[in-house]
């Protein structure tokens, strides 16, 4: 069974910095593809940044040069480093995975709020 727990979200004003943590259980993480989406308000799920590997990650426009991406495989964890942060990053943010080859991603975490003042 694969578990994802979150954490490091709060309330910060706009130029801040958080990282969130997201705690992979039940395999190797390098088994997995780990994703960051988040979903703000009356909108839909915006896929935010994902870690194939060391060398090869993906980032959404809005955060590119702002947010960086990184795990720990002696923790299982992967991490979203989130600078210079705006009010527009306010929203629930979720981790998912999906093992290497699959589509979709089919395991998700509960969520941790962000939310930026300004």
């Amino acid at each position: 069974q694969v578990q994802l727990v979150e954490s490091g979200g709060g309330l910060v004003q706009a130029g801040a910095s958080l990282r969130l943590s997201c705690a992979v259980s039940g395999r190797a993480l390098t088994m997995y593809v780990v994703a960051w989406f988040r979903q703000a308000p009356g909108k839909d799920h915006e896929l935010v940044s994902a870690f194939y590997n060391t060398h090869a990650t993906y980032y959404a426009e809005s955060v590119k040069g702002r947010f960086a991406i990184s795990a720990n495989n002696g923790k299982n964890t992967v991490y979203l480093q989130m600078n210079s942060l705006k009010p527009e990053d306010t929203a629930l943010y979720y981790c998912a995975a999906k093992f290497r080859g699959e589509e979709q991603y089919n395991y998700w975490g509960q969520g941790t709020q962000v939310t930026v003042s300004s």
